[in-house]
């Protein structure tokens, strides 16, 4: 693992780190905000997982999270959306390919080489988390925004007993319904539409649930209102009784501007799962 950069941030570190991944196959990236806390001990980490065309770096630098982290005492972790570089597939789209890993294991080609997102976020990034930094593994909490809220959504419901809480912010909500989800779905995991299902947060919630507490929150204005189809999430937490809250959140777009604005929120939500 190399450092990429440290700096001090909020009385804690945010750092930018690269390593060579088995699961990707390929260097990848990722950035950690430590609070003063983890001098002292293992802190609770929660993972935040961003969105199409995305790297690390932009809700690390946009989402305003680690101000909300280092009051809580708790880390994060912004992992990159998908493996990049030399070798590694690509397409013209923005939609597909490298920036749209959209957090599942690819099993077609060109993609299957390196395409192992879930792979890489469930198993091998925390490992590398807990051997090298002071993160208490046994206390988890994830979150993200769009291709992220999906990612973060269908993790949390996938890995019982991983995460004590999930939360997203705009999630692609029911993509085996959407443009966002069935064009990607397709080339990664193949025509059999029945693989898709594990990666439909809609679906799982209808299936399983999450065992703990849930928060979403969705501007009305958001201009992918059509992609993303919060109303599908929304009658399936509906209809399993969930524990959760889902908030339609009046004015707001898609933007970063829109999730920096309900991050203090959410890191209080994930706060309150952590330490009880």
């Amino acid at each position: 693992m190399q450092t990429v950069s440290e700096n001090r941030c909020f009385g804690g570190i945010q750092g930018v780190y690269s390593h060579a991944s088995s699961a990707c196959a390929c260097d990848m990236t990722f950035g950690l905000f430590l609070p003063d806390t983890a001098q002292f001990g293992e802190v609770p980490l929660l993972w935040y997982l961003s969105g199409l065309t995305c790297t690390h770096e932009n809700a690390m630098a946009k989402a305003g999270a680690q101000a909300w982290a280092a009051e809580e005492g708790i880390a994060l972790v912004f992992p990159d959306t998908s493996p990049r570089g030399e070798g590694v597939a690509n397409d013209e789209a923005y939609d597909l390919g490298q920036g749209a890993g959209f957090y599942v294991n690819a099993t077609q080609n060109p993609w299957a080489p390196h395409f192992q997102m879930w792979d890489y976020v469930a198993e091998e990034l925390p490992a590398l988390l807990g051997a090298n930094f002071a993160v208490d593994l046994e206390r988890q909490s994830i979150t993200g925004h769009s291709m992220g809220g999906h990612g973060a959504l269908t993790l949390a419901m996938s890995l019982p007993g991983r995460f004590k809480s999930v939360s997203a912010f705009a999630p692609i909500a029911n993509p085996t319904a959407s443009d966002w989800g069935r064009k990607q779905l397709a080339a990664y995991l193949g025509a059999d539409e029945g693989q898709w299902a594990a990666h439909d947060a809609s679906i799982l919630m209808q299936e399983t649930g999450f065992d703990g507490p849930v928060l979403i929150d969705q501007g009305t204005e958001d201009q992918f209102l059509d992609l993303l189809k919060p109303e599908a999430l929304s009658a399936a937490m509906a209809a399993k009784r969930q524990d959760g809250t889902f908030r339609m959140q009046k004015g707001y777009d898609h933007s970063y501007f829109f999730v920096s604005t309900f991050m203090e929120d959410h890191v209080a939500f994930h706060s309150n799962a952590l330490y009880a």
